[in-house]
């Protein structure tokens, strides 16, 4: 027993070893924008991307914004390279709404996507477009959003939380902004059991909507995500229901969502 001991120890050693090179490298490569995400941060006809220094605006340029229109100031999931998002901002803008995809540092790691001093740059940045805002984000990033909203109450006219089951250790209750959630019923990260669990954290009035055959990975444009189940809803048809719910709340409708992109 003794002989074997040692030998046994070393091979939990490397085995654990080579799985945690395997994940890290996995995530590297996972969590990257693709070439589709990587291509909508250049201008098209329709929307206009400026970079900022803490991320980018995408304004619509083909269809004006009216001047009280409401813009989005979007925060991306915990690693994830937030280029992925910048097709869904696209179709935000396209649909006459700006839309400012924050870029959190160390990707939103360790604490950085709700740090206090990001939520201040993304708020100091919406001060200076001016305007009415809506916050929203995905993943770790709807965890970032809820923390800004609970922040600055004032500043916010809804929270959309995208595949999150966030908030989780505290609560919007009484918040005086509408609330929606968007959830995949096949996304085991962010379930619908694990956000019927926070449920009572959020408003009585929050919205709930469910895209059948829709997983975690697609609400952004990047690979497969480690615990991630496989979608059985196109990327880009994800990502249309995933606009169509930001456009409703951006446009005050918070609830118009068709049922056939989503269900209550």
């Amino acid at each position: 027993m003794s002989r074997w001991w040692p030998r046994l120890r070393r091979l939990w050693a490397i085995t654990g070893s080579l799985a945690l090179v395997g994940w890290v490298t996995w995530c590297a490569i996972a969590f990257q924008p693709n070439a589709h995400a990587r291509s909508a941060l250049s201008d098209t006809a329709q929307v206009h991307v400026r970079a900022l220094a803490d991320g980018w605006l995408f304004e619509p340029t083909g269809r004006a914004a009216a001047a009280d229109a409401r813009s989005l100031v979007f925060f991306p999931g915990g690693l994830v390279d937030a280029r992925a998002y910048a097709p869904l901002m696209q179709a935000v803008a396209r649909g006459g709404h700006r839309a400012l995809l924050v870029r959190t540092p160390w990707r939103g790691a360790f604490g950085h996507a709700e740090a206090p001093a990001t939520l201040a740059q993304a708020r100091a940045t919406t001060q200076a477009l001016g305007g009415r805002w809506v916050v929203g984000g995905h993943s770790r990033g709807g965890k970032a959003a809820a923390v800004y909203a609970q922040r600055y109450p004032d500043a916010v006219d809804a929270l959309v939380l995208v595949g999150t089951s966030h908030p989780r250790d505290f609560s919007l209750r009484d918040a005086p902004f509408a609330v929606v959630q968007v959830l995949g019923d096949r996304d085991p990260i962010a379930s619908v059991t694990r956000a019927d669990r926070n449920r009572q954290h959020l408003p009585e009035g929050a919205t709930r909507h469910v895209l059948r055959g829709a997983n975690h990975s697609q609400f952004g444009d990047y690979g497969f995500q480690p615990g991630d189940r496989f979608a059985r809803m196109p990327r880009d048809a994800q990502r249309a229901a995933t606009a169509a719910a930001l456009h409703a709340v951006l446009a005050g409708r918070p609830t118009s969502l068709s049922t056939t992109d989503g269900r209550r």
